[in-house]
């Protein structure tokens, strides 16, 4: 049997530099990181055959009684874990879930994203995705005591992260994920590391990668990272803004117009990609914020993107055209602000992109943009004038929307997308009978 350069590079790195365990990475339907560790002697077998493990313990796989799975190693995601001993290292791999008639499962995370990317290249596109994610050191995962009370860009000595943030940047690097910018956010102790961009499915992976190693870093320093969206009350919360492009086989941005009549330089593709993910914006923001706490960050007065909306340099709209390099083809992007971080990568950018080349397929027209226009500051019928619609209010909401929807069930599948709505609605029907401080600080003692 003839193995593939990939995997061939797997094998005697494994041997030549004495990596004792390859941990196989992969995520439940709500993305987070799980992960068993085989031994080398393992790792060609794996290759073929798979490596077997209880699908009904992972949320949102399979029921006790079809609960065998099948992890299969993607040998092109194979790193050395740098914070680990050097001496019998540790590496990993990530993994696609399949069946054991050798068919993908349909509720593997990745598998859904991988679906939609092949979508865009049966029309002739691949996505380029580049996020920034923003986060929050606090003393210990106990509470919120913050380790500075620095600003957007801050230095030494208001700025405490910035070793932490310099050691999580080398990580990265050590690992194969380029990383664009780095700094202090708005909020107090809260961070920004923003990732080179990449094709959706590396991206994915890049994400689940970033936020261990953000965890890690921070666990060395003695103190906790937290991708929680909204962590303390009135200041701003922590998004994940994805900035998206296509592009054709040839290598050419089909979101570039250099003759767009409008003056952006956006395609007609590019428009309805961008009409897209207005359109269906209230469908999938269930997935791109899924928690109760997704929702205290998307409220007005903190920059957060809560209205349907789109522009070039206005950062109070939902979709933003970024203008940094005018004209300049490679460059040119969309930026979609409402997603945080805590989201899912995989049915992050799965929903994203769906609904983009839904867009492109329903050919719909995109509205004019919100240029110039402080839509934090418009009054509902001002908002009602302009046609300026708003995202669900709360995860009650957002689950209702995206139960209905039949592009969700298309993009995600009905495995995942049935999952998803019993497990968000268990979430919301629970917080909605818990009694808060706020509660009982107003009302106890007047009632």
């Amino acid at each position: 049997m003839t193995i593939s350069p990939e995997k061939d590079f797997v094998l005697k790195t494994v041997e030549e530099r004495g990596i004792h365990f390859i941990r196989f990475w992969f995520t439940d339907v709500l993305g987070n990181l799980k992960s068993f560790a085989v031994t080398p002697g393992e790792i060609e077998t794996a290759f073929t055959e798979g490596m077997g493990f209880d699908g009904s313990a992972i949320e949102g796989f399979s029921r006790v009684q079809e609960s065998d799975m099948i992890a299969y190693p993607d040998a092109s995601t194979f790193q050395t874990l740098p914070w680990r001993p050097e001496d019998n290292g540790v590496a990993r791999m990530f993994c696609d879930i399949k069946n054991p008639d050798g068919t993908p499962f349909e509720g593997d995370p990745r598998f859904a994203l991988r679906r939609m990317v092949q979508k865009a290249d049966a029309m002739g596109y691949a996505m380029n995705v580049g996020p920034e994610l923003e986060y929050f050191y606090f003393k210990d995962s106990a509470g919120t005591e913050v380790l500075d009370h620095g600003g957007y860009f801050d230095l030494t000595p208001l700025d405490n992260g910035t070793d932490l943030r310099r050691d999580t940047v080398l990580m990265l690097e050590k690992m194969g994920i380029p990383v664009e910018y780095s700094h202090h956010e708005a909020a107090p102790s809260q961070q920004e590391i923003d990732l080179r961009y990449a094709d959706a499915l590396s991206m994915a992976d890049a994400v689940m990668t970033y936020r261990l190693v953000v965890k890690e870093v921070a666990f060395k320093y003695g103190v906790y990272a937290s991708f929680m969206p909204k962590p303390i009350a009135g200041v701003s919360g922590s998004g994940m803004h994805v900035h998206q492009s296509l592009f054709d086989y040839d290598g050419n941005n089909v979101f570039f117009d250099a003759d767009d009549p409008d003056g952006h330089n956006l395609s007609k593709i590019a428009k309805h990609y961008i009409a897209g993910l207005l359109k269906y914006a209230p469908e999938y923001a269930a997935v791109t914020n899924q928690y109760v706490n997704s929702y205290k960050r998307l409220v007005p007065g903190f920059e957060a993107p809560v209205y349907i909306s789109w522009a070039n340099r206005n950062r109070t709209t939902m979709v933003r055209v970024p203008m940094y390099k005018p004209g300049k083809d490679s460059a040119t992007r969309i930026e979609l602000r409402c997603a945080d971080p805590a989201a899912n990568p995989y049915l992050a950018f799965a929903v994203m992109l769906g609904a983009g080349l839904k867009g492109i397929e329903e050919e719909l027209e995109l509205c004019p943009p919100a240029e110039g226009l402080n839509i934090y500051a418009m009054s509902q019928p001002e908002l009602d004038a302009h046609g300026i619609m708003t995202l669900p209010s709360n995860l009650g909401s957002a689950i209702e929307k995206f139960e209905q929807s039949e592009l969700m069930k298309e993009i995600l599948g009905d495995h995942i997308h049935k999952y998803f709505v019993e497990n968000k609605r268990a979430e919301w029907k629970e917080y909605c009978t818990q009694v808060t401080k706020w509660e009982l600080d107003r009302y106890l003692s007047v009632l």
